[in-house]
C-alpha cells in the first residue's frame, strides 16, 4: 500500500475514533487496516494512536500529525477539483500558435467571439513561420490552417498594366518575382496541368520569410507574388490582387493542426479547436482556397 492510502486510512481512524469503521469507509479488511496504521508508526517512528480494549486515541503527536494530514489532503481534493474543473469548464492560459497571415488572418478576427463565449481564458498568440515544439515550449495549440489550400502566383493590377500579363510559363523569367524564402524549393516552382508538369528556376527581386511582407510588396506593385491562397483570398476577392497562370497549378499545402494530447485535453484546447473547425466549415475555406480563377483548364487535385 502507497503512503497516501497510510494517511488516508489514518485521518478515518482519528476522526471515527474506531479501526474497524475507518477500514469499513475505506472499504478495506480490518486486519489489512491494522497492518497499514502499524506500517504508517514504524515509518515515523512515532506512537500515533493509542489502543485501548474500550477505546482509541490520538497520542499528541497523533493529534498533530492529523491536522498536518488532514490540510494535505484537503490540498489535493481541491486540486484534484481544479483538473477536473478545467477539464469540463474552458479556463486557464490558451497558448495558440500559427504563422503571422493565419493569426491576422483567421485567429484575430475570431477572438472577441471566443472570448465572450469563454470568459474563463485568456489566450496567447505565439505569431511564428517556423513548427515549436509544443512540448518544450508549453503551446497547447499550433496551427497551420484547416483546410487544403492552392498556392498561387498573383499581382497588383498596377503591375500587370504596367509590365503586361504573363501568358504562359516562359513569361515569368521577365517579372520581378517575390518568394517565401520558408517554402521548401522556394527557388523552384513546379506546375501541373493534368498529365503536364513544368518546373522553372526563379530568382526573386524580393525574398521573405513572412507572407505579409510579399504581399504588402504586391499590393504596391512591386511584383509576382507566390503565397498561399488563404493569405491573399480577399485581396483577389476585392481586386487587389490578380491571379497569374491561374490555369497551372503548383504544389498545394494540406494545412493542419497540432495539440500536445487527445486522451487528456483541456476543455480550453477543445473548445478553441472545435471553435476554430465549425468556422472554416461554416466558411467553406476547403473549398475557396482550392477554387480556380475563371478558367476552363482545372488541373487534378
Amino acid at each position: 500500500m502507497d503512503r497516501l492510502t497510510e494517511i488516508e486510512l489514518f485521518v478515518k481512524i482519528a476522526e471515527l475514533s474506531s479501526l474497524s469503521r475507518a477500514a469499513e469507509a475505506m472499504k478495506l479488511a480490518n486486519s489489512a487496516a491494522s497492518r497499514l496504521l502499524v506500517s504508517l508508526e514504524q515509518r515515523l517512528g512515532a506512537q500515533l494512536v493509542q489502543r485501548t480494549t474500550r477505546r482509541l486515541a490520538l497520542t499528541e503527536t497523533g493529534t498533530s500529525y492529523y491536522a498536518r494530514c488532514k490540510a494535505i489532503l484537503a490540498d489535493l481534493q481541491e486540486a484534484d477539483s481544479a483538473v477536473n474543473a478545467s477539464a469540463l469548464v474552458p479556463t486557464g492560459t490558451l497558448r495558440v500558435t500559427a504563422s503571422l497571415s493565419f493569426c491576422l488572418n483567421h485567429v484575430a478576427p475570431l477572438l472577441r467571439q471566443y472570448t465572450q463565449r469563454y470568459p474563463g481564458v485568456n489566450v496567447q498568440v505565439l505569431t511564428a513561420n517556423r513548427y515549436f515544439d509544443l512540448i518544450d515550449n508549453n503551446i497547447d495549440v499550433a496551427i497551420r490552417g484547416l483546410a487544403r489550400t492552392r498556392r498561387i502566383l498573383a499581382a497588383s493590377p498596377g503591375y500587370l498594366s504596367r509590365r503586361g500579363t504573363p501568358r504562359k510559363i516562359e513569361d515569368l523569367p521577365r517579372h520581378d518575382m517575390l518568394l517565401y524564402t520558408y517554402s521548401n524549393r522556394h527557388d523552384e516552382l513546379v506546375f501541373k496541368r493534368g498529365d503536364e508538369t513544368r518546373s522553372l528556376k526563379v530568382k526573386g527581386l524580393l525574398e521573405a520569410n513572412d507572407g505579409q511582407v510579399l504581399r504588402v510588396a504586391a499590393l504596391d506593385g512591386l511584383g509576382i507574388l507566390v503565397q498561399p491562397r488563404y493569405v491573399i483570398h480577399d485581396d483577389i476577392v476585392a481586386g487587389r490582387l490578380v491571379p497569374v497562370l491561374d490555369e497551372w497549378d503548383l504544389p498545394r499545402l494540406q494545412m493542419n493542426i497540432a495539440f500536445q494530447s487527445r486522451r487528456h485535453m483541456s476543455a480550453k484546447v477543445r473548445t478553441f479547436i472545435d471553435f476554430l473547425v465549425d468556422h472554416f466549415e461554416r466558411m467553406e475555406y476547403d473549398h475557396k482556397w482550392t477554387a480556380f480563377e475563371g478558367s476552363s483548364a482545372r488541373p487534378e487535385a
